[in-house]
């Protein structure tokens, strides 16, 4: 793929994933697709260029072109695989166990620090080290049962979304971001 490819892939057509997602929540009326109660195909206003960038600034990272544009042009989170998308500066509420993640990735240096892994990590349920690092990881989605969709916006693997089960799972690589969410909004 050459770099103008790449750069086009970058790039959401917001119009056309809004219309999508009306038409998913159209097919299921009754909201009995998985995570569908929870986000109920609602897609939050797109942040504005000045908003994503004070986000970097202040982390000293540089998001990744796939999930900028995603914020961009098509919404602030919402709707989206499994309970949905968090919005990039959403507050969560702190009962809930993704409150202390969303404040991990608000340590200084945590989203800046190169993400360690390329390949799967086996938690410590399935005989994997005690090397749990998930730095230069920021979590965008909740799946259910402590288990987490984490997207990669430094080091080698920048741009991929990794599903994080910490108890158990450990860490597994999964698609580029643009990927990730496309898939979901082909599912029927």
């Amino acid at each position: 793929m050459t770099s103008e490819d790449a750069d086009r892939r970058a790039f959401w057509d917001g119009a056309a994933v809004r219309a999508r997602v009306a038409a998913m929540a159209q097919e299921d009326p009754r909201r009995q697709r998985f995570g569908s109660s929870h986000h109920g195909y609602r897609l939050r206003p797109p942040l504005a260029e000045d908003t994503i960038g004070l986000f970097e600034q202040q982390r000293g990272v540089r998001l990744p072109a796939s999930y900028r544009s995603f914020l961009k042009d098509v919404a602030d989170g919402g709707a989206g695989p499994d309970y949905g998308l968090l919005g990039l500066t959403e507050e969560v509420d702190g009962e809930e166990a993704l409150h202390d993640l969303r404040e991990e990735g608000r340590r200084a240096g945590f989203l800046s620090t190169p993400f360690p892994h390329i390949n799967e990590w086996r938690g410590p349920g399935k005989g994997g080290d005690a090397n749990y690092s998930v730095e230069g990881s920021l979590v965008i989605g909740e799946c259910g049962c402590g288990t987490f969709h984490r997207l990669v916006v430094t080091g080698r693997d920048a741009g991929r979304v990794w599903f994080d089960d910490p108890d158990w799972g450990g860490l597994t690589r999964g698609p580029d971001f643009r990927d990730w969410y496309l898939a979901w909004l082909a599912t029927p």
